[in-house]
């Protein structure tokens, strides 16, 4: 999956941990987000959303 999280992110100057805490969680997890290694929960990609007062879709995307 495609995620913008690390633009977002660094558009703020969050470091990852700093992220984790506000999404309540670790900083390894924003990372393999960030990376492409793991999808976020349908939960956790709606707090990432509200976070960034963002739609989902405008942040994550399934690859064609």
């Amino acid at each position: 999956m495609s995620t913008r999280v690390r633009d977002l992110r660094l558009e703020r100057a969050w470091s990852q941990a700093e992220l984790g805490e506000r999404l309540a969680v670790s900083r390894q997890a924003i990372n393999a987000i960030e990376n492409g290694k793991h999808d976020p929960s349908l939960s956790l990609a709606f707090r990432i959303a509200r976070l960034f007062e963002l739609p989902v879709e405008a942040i994550f995307e399934q690859p064609p």
